[in-house]
């Protein structure tokens, strides 16, 4: 190769972009596919049932975390898992929460405002995606993870019914802030471009 002549394989601006076939999205691949197995579960009489929804809860929040790490850590960020991970995200939240209030061990009212409130921002991440990206707040951060305990706790047998509401509740006032803040930063951020000059001076 001539010295100083761009590499052939990565490209005059840097490394090729990453395949949509890598391991970080097909761990968000195997987590969507986890979303029936756990309402299946999850529906079946018995503790051991139960049990067994649990840990496919659980396996499936991990991997929510691991393929995040991977594909940043191996820049296998793709268009492909921008928007399937916030899919497959949304549908473990909502199956687990929807499963429970048919079952009657959790209030609609708190599945209708977690999952509208997740939806919704949801939705309004790719509306914004043109103008600009919000970053991810260690509010966003909180929230995720006291979601994932309080469906836990609520999945789990056993008499936890002070510790479910405590955590649920916690989870419930960080869901609607955090929803809160991004509305805001997305409102500025629509104002911040429509207010800057269109062309250069």
């Amino acid at each position: 190769m001539i010295a100083g002549a761009p590499d052939p394989v990565a490209g005059p601006h840097g490394p090729p972009p990453a395949g949509v076939w890598n391991i970080a999205n097909a761990l968000t691949i195997v987590r969507i596919a986890l979303v029936p197995v756990f309402v299946w579960l999850f529906f079946l009489d018995g503790t051991g049932w139960r049990l067994a929804a649990f840990a496919v809860f659980a396996v499936a929040s991990i991997t929510d975390k691991i393929d995040g790490d991977i594909a940043r850590a191996r820049g296998l960020v793709t268009d492909f898992g921008k928007i399937a991970d916030p899919i497959a995200d949304k549908a473990l939240t909502g199956a687990a929460l929807v499963s429970l209030s048919i079952m009657g061990e959790l209030w609609w009212w708190v599945t209708v405002v977690i999952m509208v409130r997740e939806i919704g921002i949801t939705v309004l991440r790719f509306v914004v995606i043109r103008r600009g990206v919000i970053p991810a707040s260690k509010g966003g951060k909180l929230k995720t993870m006291l979601q994932v305990i309080a469906i836990g706790l609520y999945i789990l047998p056993g008499p936890l019914d002070y510790l479910r509401w405590i955590t649920m509740g916690a989870a419930l006032v960080v869901t609607v802030v955090t929803g809160a803040d991004y509305l805001v930063q997305a409102w500025r951020l629509r104002r911040g471009t429509e207010d800057a000059p269109s062309g250069a001076s």
